[in-house]
């Protein structure tokens, strides 16, 4: 089945990151795959060192997509390009159960991806393979291929107040 884990409330990639560990837990196979993050986001450590997960490589260095010029997001968008390629190839030939994508909405949504080539591949997977992703603002047709659609609806959250991400909680 299909999940899709959006809006703008804190909580998408931990329930991804949740929904991938009780899948390792239940000796399923899981590739984990990350957009618009760093390696160093707080979760890759531990997932990492988690039994049957396998963790794609992220960019050691990146600006957040609104901080970038124009030859920095062309950069920005062959990288996630390319893990995206390798991903897929990766979740085919290597008969995944489970394959996360976190940030991928946000990835297509900054041009960094097609909508069109995610679409391809979830339409086509294999009907035994979970596919969990997550994101800000997904399209009417993002929401309709989805078997579970989990909206995150902010009430209130400290950034609002100027409080910046903290380690091990926002990353």
């Amino acid at each position: 089945m299909k999940h899709l884990y959006f809006g703008d409330g804190k909580g998408k990639t931990t329930a991804a990151i949740g929904i991938a560990v009780r899948a390792a837990g239940s000796n399923l196979k899981v590739l984990f795959v990350q957009f618009l993050k760093t390696e160093f986001s707080g979760e890759r450590h531990v997932l990492s060192h988690t039994e049957n997960v396998t963790l794609t490589l992220c960019p050691a260095d990146l600006k957040f997509t609104f901080q970038m010029n124009e030859k920095e997001k062309a950069q920005a968008a062959k990288i996630f390009k390319g893990i995206f390629d390798r991903s897929v190839t990766l979740a085919l030939t290597e008969k995944y159960d489970m394959v996360v994508f976190d940030e991928i909405i946000d990835a297509i949504n900054a041009e960094m991806l097609t909508e069109s080539e995610v679409v391809e591949f979830i339409t086509n997977a294999p009907s035994s393979m979970e596919i969990v992703m997550t994101g800000h603002n997904p399209s009417q047709k993002m929401i309709d291929l989805c078997d579970y659609v989990t909206e995150f609806k902010k009430i209130k959250h400290p950034y609002d107040r100027g409080i910046t991400g903290r380690i091990g909680v926002e990353f």
